[in-house]
């Protein structure tokens, strides 16, 4: 069985939640971040994002890879997109370096049979969630084999339900989660559609 911890991870304490396969651009303007970035693309190697609540930071986090450098600005802040790719549990902090870090262990997700039900579900509902929204539905081929991560990482939920998500060591139970998650997003929509059909009306119902 291949060693999960990892020594000397980079760990970047933000107020958001990464998820894998979420594209998340970031912008960076402190010195010891800066100094990590640097030191993570010289070496080509992820970082960790770390949510860091009201209450403290959250022992599991995502780690990410950065994609593509956008810009550097001439005082040294830098604007780059990076790539969610797997969910990391912090074992220990490391306070020997110019920047935040720690001991990580790479988590897995426990062996169980899919449920294909759970998956057909939130691939529908995501698929009409996409089209209410954005009045294109998301392409059938794609759609099969997206994962709870890949539909989660598209939508703006709340940072609770994203770290709710990045906690379970269950692909079933994200599917599970990620169907509620669409519903209620559904109805806020059709929340907001209503309001603004009333408001058009001046909230009057028209017979002509």
């Amino acid at each position: 069985m291949p060693n999960r911890l990892h020594q000397h991870f980079p760990l970047f304490p933000l107020g958001v939640v990464a998820l894998p396969s979420e594209a998340v651009p970031l912008h960076i303007f402190e010195e010891r971040y800066r100094t990590m970035i640097e030191e993570c693309l010289r070496r080509r190697t992820e970082f960790g994002i770390v949510w860091l609540a009201d209450d403290g930071l959250r022992d599991v986090g995502c780690a990410v890879e950065i994609t593509e450098v956008l810009e550097r600005t001439d005082d040294g802040r830098i604007n780059l997109l990076t790539r969610g790719t797997r969910p990391f549990r912090i074992v220990e902090r490391d306070e020997r370096l110019p920047y935040p870090a720690g001991t990580v262990e790479y988590l897995e997700d426990r062996a169980e049979e899919p449920d294909e039900a759970a998956a057909e579900l939130a691939r529908q509902l995501y698929s009409d969630l996409v089209d209410a929204a954005t009045d294109n539905r998301p392409d059938p081929e794609a759609l099969a084999t997206m994962t709870a991560y890949e539909m989660a990482a598209t939508v703006d939920f709340g940072l609770d339900a994203k770290q709710g998500l990045l906690d379970l060591r269950s692909e079933n139970a994200r599917l599970r989660l990620v169907s509620r998650l669409f519903r209620a997003a559904m109805k806020r929509i059709e929340f907001v559609t209503r309001a603004q059909a009333r408001a058009r009306s001046n909230g009057k119902v028209r017979f002509t």
